[in-house]
C-alpha cells in the first residue's frame, strides 16, 4: 500500500549495520533529553509536561510492582519437633517459613481472564464504516455531507425520539430498528422470541455500541423474565445477555445464542 515505502526498504533491503547499536544509543540519549525538557519548560507546558511524566512513572512503577515476586513470611502451620531441650527465650518463638508470592495484581489478572465468558462467536470480521454509514447528502446544493444513514440493524429504547431533522447525524431508518430477538436457550434447545433492552457491547466498535447498531457478534441485553429462571436466592432473573449469531441486516430478524 501507498506510505508503506519505509517498511519495504526493510523487507527488501534489510537495516543498516549498526542500526542495533544507533537505536540502543538513541534510548540512553533519551532519558536525558527528557530530562533537560523537564527543566527547560515553564508555564502551562511544563505542568503538562510534568503531569504526564508523572503519571508514566506511576505506571511503569505499577507495572514493576506487578511483575515482581515478593518473599513473604508466614508461620509454618506443622513445625518440626526440634530435638534436644529448647531454651526458654526461644519456646514462644514459632518457626517462620518464606514463600515467594506472586503479587496480587497478576493473581487479580489471572483471575479475571479465567473468568471471561466463552462466547458462542469468539471472532467477528471487522465492519468497515463505509459499510455501516451511507453518506447522506443536505442542503441546497447537496453539498454538504455531514449525515449518515445507518445500514445495519439497530436498536432504540421505547422512550426514544428522533432529534429535529436539522440536527440529526446519524439516522437510523425505522424499517432497520428491531424490538425483539429470537433468542435460543443453549441448554433447553429452545428459542423464544424475546423484547431487547439494550446493545451492551458492539465489538466493532464503541460509537456503534452507543448507537445501538447490532450487526454479527454483538452482546445484547434481552428480557428473560418469561423464561421464568431464578437465581440462587429465589429472585427472578429479568435481563440476561445475548450474542448475535446471524447478520440481522441481511436476514430481517435477529437470531441470538443465550450466555449462560
Amino acid at each position: 500500500p501507498q506510505n508503506e515505502y519505509i517498511e519495504e526498504s526493510i523487507k527488501r533491503h534489510g537495516r543498516r549495520m549498526d542500526h542495533e547499536e544507533r537505536k540502543r544509543k538513541r534510548e540512553a540519549r533519551q532519558v536525558h533529553e527528557r530530562a533537560a525538557m523537564a527543566q527547560k519548560l515553564t508555564g502551562i507546558k511544563a505542568k503538562l509536561y510534568n503531569k504526564k511524566r508523572h503519571n508514566e512513572k506511576i505506571q511503569m512503577k505499577k507495572t514493576i510492582k506487578m511483575h515482581e515476586e515478593r518473599n513473604n513470611k508466614h508461620k509454618s502451620a506443622d513445625q518440626p519437633a526440634k530435638e534436644g531441650a529448647v531454651p526458654t527465650y526461644l519456646l514462644d518463638r514459632e518457626n517462620q517459613s518464606r514463600a515467594k508470592v506472586l503479587s496480587n495484581m497478576i493473581k487479580q489478572k489471572r483471575k479475571e481472564r479465567a473468568g471471561k465468558w466463552d462466547v458462542p462467536l469468539p471472532k467477528v470480521k471487522g465492519l468497515d464504516e463505509a459499510e455501516v454509514f451511507k453518506v447522506l447528502k443536505t442542503g441546497k446544493r447537496k453539498g454538504k455531507q455531514w449525515k449518515r444513514m445507518i445500514t445495519k440493524a439497530t436498536f432504540v429504547g421505547d422512550g426514544f425520539t428522533r432529534k429535529p431533522p436539522k440536527y440529526e447525524r446519524f439516522v437510523r431508518p425505522m424499517a432497520l430498528r428491531y424490538k425483539k430477538a429470537h433468542v435460543t436457550h443453549p441448554e433447553l434447545a429452545a428459542t423464544f422470541n424475546l423484547p431487547i433492552l439494550g446493545v451492551k457491547k458492539n465489538p466493532n466498535s464503541p460509537l456503534y455500541t452507543s448507537l445501538g447498531v447490532i450487526t454479527k457478534g454483538t452482546i445484547i441485553e434481552v428480557n428473560v423474565s418469561e423464561l421464568g429462571l431464578v437465581t440462587q436466592t429465589g429472585k427472578v432473573v429479568w435481563g440476561k445477555y445475548a450474542q448475535v449469531t446471524n447478520s440481522p441486516e441481511l436476514d430481517g430478524c435477529i437470531n441470538a445464542v443465550l450466555l449462560v
